[in-house]
């Protein structure tokens, strides 16, 4: 037991610290280069610490660094974290590898809020409309979903990921719908938003996430205990004494709610729900109180990594990191799917 928490203190301590190193290194790297020193210094400065902070800054640096790069690495963080924790949430209570969290309507309902606020041209009036319908088309999708599931009080997890399946479907047909309809000014607007991606984004964005966010990862993550038990089977956990569909219920409801917290600042991103908590899986076991936490520190390792590696691949241009992220994690998802195929365990 002492070696097995020596080894998960060092999982924890480890990602931290690449958490760390990859933030600064997403600081840096850009059109213009920042030096990793200077990026240091700075940070030091800001935080009162000026016995380390030995390398000046310019003024443009700084307007780079505070106003533009922060506010993005601060986003990249959040988003990855909040898209991990809730596949790894949704993995645990369906018992299915391939779960993520768009998997009952999440990312469909968003881009349909999405849509709307932009073909009723709110999206003129201010920047929060956008994220306000997105998070409400989301929120929504998944009531209607958990509705069009409930059967004389319970909910089928298969009747769950089907109706989630055909809501997803059909808001598709929608926003399709409704994209034939705006203008072409409108239709790239939202095909911006729909691509994912970190950039232009603000200390506005930041605070209208951070919220949310936080506290969907913390309650989760003070959830793990019952999602233990959910995975050993509804008769072990009823056994316990617990109340096995209303517990289900609130894990799903919370970790979609974290998930269209995410998608409404940052866009559609893929792959990071399904491809992190399996990396962390191996690292640590399947215990969801090490998962759940060690899952939202490499989503924030993950998606900071795709989307500076998106900055710096091509010199003239950007590559988005929801681009990113697929061209990454489609890999992976036909290496598991050949696992599943050949019978490997979950």
């Amino acid at each position: 037991m002492r070696v097995k928490s020596i080894k998960k203190k060092w999982v924890f301590s480890s990602l931290v610290f690449v958490l760390l190193i990859m933030a600064g290194i997403s600081l840096a790297c850009g059109q213009v280069y920042i030096q990793l020193d200077v990026v240091f210094a700075a940070v030091c400065r800001e935080l009162g610490l000026t016995a380390l902070s030995g390398s000046p800054i310019s003024s443009e640096q700084a307007a780079i660094l505070w106003q533009i790069r922060l506010p993005r690495t601060l986003i990249g963080i959040l988003v990855g974290a909040a898209l991990a924790i809730s596949g790894a949430v949704m993995q645990g209570v369906f018992s299915n590898p391939l779960a993520d969290p768009g998997i009952i309507g999440v990312s469909s309902g968003a881009a349909f809020g999405a849509v709307v606020a932009i073909a009723l041209g709110l999206t003129n009036l201010s920047m929060f409309y956008m994220p306000l319908f997105a998070v409400l088309g989301a929120a929504g999708t998944v009531a209607l979903t958990f509705f069009l599931s409930m059967r004389r009080g319970k909910i089928p997890v298969m009747t769950l990921l089907l109706a989630g399946v055909t809501v997803s479907m059909f808001l598709g047909a929608l926003t399709s719908g409704i994209l034939t309809f705006i203008s072409e000014y409108k239709l790239r607007e939202f095909l911006f938003w729909s691509v994912g991606g970190l950039d232009y984004r603000r200390w506005e964005h930041v605070w209208l996430g951070i919220g949310p966010i936080l506290s969907g990862t913390i309650f989760l993550c003070l959830l793990s205990r019952q999602l233990n038990i959910l995975v050993l089977g509804d008769e072990e956990a009823r056994a316990v004494g617990m109340k096995v569909m209303p517990m289900r219920l609130l894990l799903l409801f919370v970790a979609s709610l974290t998930t269209a917290a995410a998608v409404c600042i940052s866009g559609s991103i893929g792959f990071v729900g399904l491809v992190v908590p399996h990396i962390v899986r191996l690292m640590v076991g399947p215990e969801h109180r090490v998962l759940l936490p060690a899952s939202a520190l490499l989503g924030g390792i993950f998606l900071l990594a795709c989307d500076t590696l998106g900055r710096v691949i091509l010199p003239t241009a950007e590559i988005r990191v929801g681009i990113m992220t697929a061209l990454l994690g489609a890999p992976y998802f036909l290496y598991l799917l050949r696992r599943i195929q050949r019978g490997d365990a979950f």
